[in-house]
Formats: C-alpha cells, structure tokens, sequence
C-alpha cells in the first residue's frame, strides 16, 4: 500500500503561528497546560534571542538537565528534533495507544505561512480558525470531487477569520508512505520519505526513515 501527500497540507511548524500549533494540539486531546509549555517552548526554541515567553524556556532550562545542550535559536531542520523541545514527548508525536502523533500533521517543508486547503487532512482544517469540524469534512467531501477554487464561496462568513491561514497555492515537496506485506502478516517493511521532483523518474530526498509506523 501507498500514501502520497502534499506537504502544503501540513502546518510547517517554522512558519506557523502560535495559534494554529495551538488549536492542533487541542484538537488531538492535550490539556491546556501542557499545550501552553509545547507552544511557547517551540516559539523560543526557533527564535533567535534568549528571551523566554510566558510558559517557555530558553538555555537556563535545557542547560540544567542531566544531559544538557542549548536551544538552536534557529529552524527545524526535521521534525524529530521537536523532541528536544520541552513539553514534546514521543506519545506526543508519534501518537499512542491508537491515536495519532502530530507528527502527521506537521513539516518542515513546505515553507509556506498559509495552508493549502485543497491539501490539508481534516485535522489541519480544523485547527484553522473559522474551520469547524463539520466544516473541515465539508470541504474533503467538496474537494474530492473537485479541487476548490473559490474559498470564499466554499466558507462563506467564515472566510474572514480562515483566510490569513489558508491559500490555494501548493507546494513541489511530497511525503510518501509505503508498507509492504508478506501474504496475511500485519506487519511489513515501512517507509517514510519526503522528496521534491526533479525531472523524468528524478527525485531529491529531504528526508528519509525506515521503519515507520504508518497507516495507509
């Protein structure tokens, strides 16, 4: 089995805001407190000053730990490093006990501030401001059909609230998810990989990872 996504679908958490990181942990059930920690945690890490937010940390934190390093004050530059980030933990990204990590939900390529909304999984809609559920599902639904040209038409009165965070412009990167079973095993060989094509039969890899949990 295959999966392919565009990564304008994603929130590309080097360009999101606050908010939008914000309504998509909520969404996939943390509390509050711990979405205020991982929020303003992320926003220092990748900020270029020493300052801390509200319920952020910057060096004085990670630097006190058994096994200290320093906050990058930069990018991501995949979305593994989120695990050094406080309040980020593996049940967190990865998802656990059948739910989903925001792992899925999340890039680092598609360097793009608004999302695509012919692109984005129910999940990502739904932490767009002026998206309800039910709306999110509306637009899949509309969308598998057709691609959505007029968003405004498709949202209505709620276009002026989603429209900052939303574009129709996609992106050349791709994540492609992959899982090969031998006859009626339920477990196989797994692939994650991101890549942007260049040319006939040509890619370039920006990321890799073998294996994976996925579902397709």
């Amino acid at each position: 089995s295959i999966g392919i996504t565009n990564e304008g679908g994603k929130v590309d958490i080097n360009t999101t805001s606050e908010l939008i990181l914000r309504n998509l942990l909520l969404n996939l059930g943390l509390n509050l407190d711990d979405v205020d920690i991982i929020v303003d945690s992320v926003m220092d890490w990748k900020d270029s000053d020493d300052l801390h937010r509200l319920h952020g940390v910057e060096d004085d934190y990670y630097m006190s730990l058994p096994n200290p390093y320093k906050a990058k004050n930069a990018n991501f530059e995949t979305l593994e490093e989120l695990l050094l980030v406080k309040g980020m933990t593996p049940e967190i990204l990865y998802g656990a006990d059948g739910k989903k990590g925001i792992i899925d939900f999340l890039t680092v390529n598609s360097k793009m501030t608004n999302i695509n909304i012919n692109a984005a999984p129910k999940e990502v809609l739904s932490a767009i401001p002026g998206i309800t559920p039910e709306l999110a599902e509306a637009i899949i639904t509309i969308r598998e059909a057709q691609e959505i040209q007029d968003v405004q038409g498709i949202l209505g009165d709620n276009y002026s609230l989603a429209s900052p965070y939303i574009g129709l412009a996609g992106t050349n990167a791709f994540t492609i998810e992959s899982a090969g079973y031998k006859g009626t095993e339920k477990t196989g060989y797994t692939i994650r990989a991101t890549v942007i094509p260049e040319g006939t039969n040509k890619f370039k890899y920006l990321y890799y990872k073998s294996p994976v949990d996925i579902t397709i």
